[in-house]
């Protein structure tokens, strides 16, 4: 008995699905919204936002506004994981690579054996790694040398009900009160959290996992951490930064572009102009990044840290 083929996807299939997928997104939003807006309006529910405003009070010695270091630090947080997110599907999508490049043996990192030839794509994303995971130390150890930490670190349980209220409000369109420059919202607060001290983490272990810097002959420690776990999770990952970065964005210029764009680029909180200029000029920055990250560009950096090849 002969098995049945497989239908290859055709464009048009995929078109259709879109065309489908769209509006079944649209309408499950309305959906959303309709729900949330009825809850609501039930007294229970609306003793409970009362109750539970949407954000929880930080310590009494906890830091007001924005220091300088850490608008440089968002900027080079963004520049990164734009690259980082495009080199990396570049690099699970590419069949035909640009070029290979082969680690010099004989510079500062010397191994017994020979250096494994990867693709010109894996190795801007792991040069890329290197440089987001250097200036994440760096972003940590300020972040807890100047009490940065508690407007982002949970420090009261009842976080987690005013997370819940600050969800139930955005969703009923009647968005939660804004002053980043003192306190997060909860649900700011526990997202900017998962991000830092999850997200990022796993990103990391995942991706050493999955490199070539990752000791292969350490029976014990690849049966407790399996490559196929490290791939299982490094892509949903990267999925989860996608969709934090699509919603902040949105966040921030639907909640006051302007006094949010201060606080991050301007280091002031008021509602000028000037944050808006430094934004745009990171802006530029990065897409004149994005456009430079071309074969032409890469093999004369790259040939720097090793011999490039076809």
């Amino acid at each position: 008995m002969s098995t049945p083929t497989k239908k290859p996807r055709t464009a048009a299939g995929q078109r259709s699905r879109l065309y489908w997928a769209v509006p079944a997104v649209l309408g499950g939003l309305v959906l959303v919204v309709l729900v949330a807006r009825w809850l609501m309006g039930l007294p229970a529910v609306a003793s409970f936002v009362a109750d539970y405003p949407g954000h929880s009070e930080l310590p009494d010695n906890a830091p007001v506004g924005f220091p300088a270091w850490l608008a440089w630090q968002h900027f080079l947080n963004a520049f990164f994981l734009l690259l980082i997110i495009r080199t990396g599907w570049q690099v699970r999508t590419t069949t035909r690579p640009s070029g290979h490049w082969t680690r010099n043996n004989k510079g500062l990192i010397k191994t017994k054996n020979p250096p494994t030839k990867i693709s010109l794509e894996l190795w801007f994303h792991l040069t890329l790694d290197v440089l987001w995971i250097l200036n994440g130390l760096i972003f940590a150890v300020l972040l807890f040398a100047t009490g940065q930490w508690m407007r982002i670190v949970p420090t009261s349980w009842d976080v987690f009900p005013n997370a819940l209220s600050a969800a139930l409000q955005y969703a009923s369109l009647d968005w939660p009160t804004e002053n980043g420059w003192v306190n997060y919202n909860a649900l700011q607060l526990l997202s900017y959290f998962a991000t830092v001290f999850i997200a990022a983490p796993l990103a990391f272990i995942t991706g050493l996992r999955m490199s070539g810097a990752w000791p292969r002959k350490a029976a014990g420690l690849n049966k407790a951490f399996p490559i196929e776990w490290a791939r299982a999770v490094h892509f949903p990952v990267m999925i989860y930064f996608v969709a934090f970065i699509a919603v902040h964005v949105f966040l921030v210029l639907a909640t006051g572009a302007l006094r949010n764009l201060n606080h991050m680029y301007g280091v002031r909180d008021d509602d000028g102009w000037f944050g808006f200029w430094v934004f745009l000029a990171s802006v530029v920055v990065m897409v004149a990044a994005w456009f430079l990250a071309r074969p032409l560009f890469l093999r004369p950096v790259a040939s720097l840290m090793g011999k490039v090849s076809r």
